[in-house]
């Protein structure tokens, strides 16, 4: 059984909305896949591109919002809406759970109305930023490099209140101190080590022992470049980074955050659902003990999800 914190399926959906998210074999994460593989619950996040203009965005955060309830879980019986931890521990066997997530709160501007209407709406976890720097706080990609603002401070208090966890993937390194300052459910649903590969999303000794200290989630992701530094990569690639995350004391903190259809580049035998089962067998004969794999493949996942 696999929880995958991150995928950027709604994207790929509202980007071009006659693909199926049934069967189209242009997804890494598609309904057939998914029903046949080990993955138990797949995180969905809402990601709006920094070509749509400003005064779009929340509009098309919403439009996000349904195409989740309405193209994943509206048509199937078998995927649960999950809300709370509740919902996690009571899935059924024969079910597989969805969270709705958001990547990066450019989308809200400068409004904490528009972040309490997504969090109503069923958002579990809020990345504060993407790559670029909002009214919250500057991305990794912005050269300024600044940390929270005020109106980023009244986020994550409001995430506090609310139990929904923050998302430090994507901050800038400021930010990222910033927030752990003051965030009481912290997560970085999809990054790497800095020590195995030192691009700048990934994640240095000192911040993953920051995250490890606070019981935070800290999903390894499959993008080639956060891996290896180069557009092609292997399955041992992310066995480095999950060993290194372990080796600072992460056992109870990884887990997986794939960003399958987030990313062009695939890591060879792990390129969507489909490679899992054997992934898993690689992972479990070769490198980590079962009580290990447990944890990093759902239970470090179900135990630090914030709303119960």
């Amino acid at each position: 059984m696999i929880i995958d914190a991150h995928c950027d399926v709604l994207w790929k959906l509202w980007e071009k909305p006659d693909r199926s998210f049934f069967n189209s074999t242009d997804l890494q994460v598609n309904y057939e896949k998914w029903m046949n593989s080990p993955v138990k619950v797949q995180c969905f996040a809402i990601f709006v591109p920094e070509t749509v203009p400003s005064a779009s965005q929340f509009d098309v955060a919403l439009e996000m919002v349904q195409l989740f309830k309405e193209r994943i879980i509206d048509p199937y019986e078998k995927i649960v809406w999950i809300k709370n931890q509740d919902d996690l521990l009571s899935l059924g066997s024969n079910e597989k759970g969805a969270v709705l997530t958001l990547e990066g709160c450019h989308s809200i501007g400068d409004q904490l109305s528009r972040l309490k209407t997504l969090v109503q709406l069923g958002v579990r976890a809020v990345g504060l930023t993407w790559n670029q720097g909002n009214a919250v706080a500057d991305g990794i990609g912005e050269t300024r490099g600044a940390g929270l603002t005020d109106f980023g401070r009244d986020v994550v208090r409001y995430l506090n209140k609310e139990q929904i966890w923050t998302d430090v993937s994507h901050i800038s390194y400021k930010g990222f101190w910033d927030t752990l300052q003051i965030a009481d459910f912290l997560m970085a649903s999809h990054s790497n080590a800095f020590a195995i590969a030192s691009h700048p999303r990934n994640l240095d000794d000192a911040q993953l022992r920051a995250l490890i200290e606070r019981g935070a989630f800290i999903g390894v992701t499959y993008v080639t470049e956060f891996l290896n530094l180069t557009l092609e990569a292997y399955r041992k690639d992310v066995i480095r980074h999950m060993q290194h995350i372990i080796n600072l004391g992460g056992e109870c903190s990884l887990g997986f955050g794939s960003d399958f259809d987030g990313t062009d580049k695939v890591v060879t035998g792990l390129e969507d659902y489909t490679d899992y089962e054997s992934f898993l067998s690689q992972i479990v004969v070769n490198h980590f003990p079962q009580d290990i794999v447990r944890k990093v493949c759902y239970e470090n996942f179900i135990r630090t999800f914030p709303r119960k």
